[in-house]
């Protein structure tokens, strides 16, 4: 498929579109220090009955940088602009760490534009302040790459990383030819963001996911987003780590054509 790409608020966003036009529209948005392939598996099982849009945000992957202060509505905001662009109405998004705030956000901005929620390993509110600090300055003094191993501890589970090494060194290739600009970009974003009073007023079904070995996002977290959220449903996915689209595709494809299904989103 030959390369995407869309004028959005002030850059160029990266983005791929596959499936039937006339399906149920179903977005995907990632995390922090990735791009839209960590989605490849599970849209390759859902593309026969979805419209199916994966994007790269701003600071990642082939998006260009932009030049505004980051911040989640911004993100947001870049996501409605590529919703403009390709004239697509009401979808469902299924938002992953940050991607997963960004939903959150578009559906505060937009509520209108927005059929359903899928939520995985992420919160209305990420980490602390000082945390989030620390790590913007362990990587202007030297790098995304200092912080590569612990953070592929914090992505993927042990048993993932014993058994598929090479697998893990291209993630973590993934993570560290990021660029600095975008990572501290986002990274400032997730410390300034808070959702937790939005989270009460999300009025579409909302599946929120998380693997059992998540150190980013621990079960304890994303459960009790599932409790702000009114009739929110939790699945939690056993055995997994932070980026469960990677480490159990077939898994996540099932409980996404489950909800769907279920919520008579299709």
């Amino acid at each position: 498929m030959s390369l995407q790409v869309a004028p959005i608020n002030g850059t160029h966003i990266h983005y791929s579109q596959s499936g039937p036009k006339d399906a149920p529209v179903l977005l995907f948005s990632n995390s922090l220090g990735t791009d839209l392939r960590i989605w490849d598996d599970v849209v390759a099982a859902l593309s026969d009955r979805f419209n199916i849009v994966t994007y790269d945000k701003r600071g990642h992957g082939l998006s260009g940088i932009g030049d505004a202060p980051y911040d989640i509505a911004l993100h947001a905001n870049d996501l409605i602009g590529l919703l403009d662009h390709l004239g697509l109405g009401k979808v469902i998004i299924c938002g992953l760490s940050v991607g997963g705030l960004i939903a959150q956000k578009v559906t505060q901005l937009q509520p209108e534009r927005v059929r359903g929620l899928i939520l995985c390993d992420t919160a209305p509110k990420l980490g602390d302040y000082n945390g989030w600090n620390t790590r913007i300055e362990a990587i202007k003094a030297d790098g995304i790459d200092v912080l590569g191993d612990a953070i592929m501890e914090r992505w993927l589970s042990p048993t993932f990383r014993k058994d598929r090494p090479l697998e893990t060194a291209m993630y973590r290739d993934m993570l560290v030819r990021t660029t600095e600009a975008g990572y501290i970009g986002t990274c400032v974003a997730l410390r300034d963001g808070d959702l937790r009073e939005a989270a009460g007023k999300i009025a579409v079904p909302t599946l929120c996911i998380c693997g059992s070995d998540d150190l980013a996002t621990p079960p304890d977290v994303v459960r009790e987003m599932a409790t702000m959220i009114p009739n929110a449903e939790f699945e939690l996915i056993d055995g997994v780590g932070h980026l469960p689209c990677i480490e159990t595709p077939e898994l996540l494809t099932r409980l996404i054509d489950r909800f769907t299904k279920e919520k008579n989103l299709v």
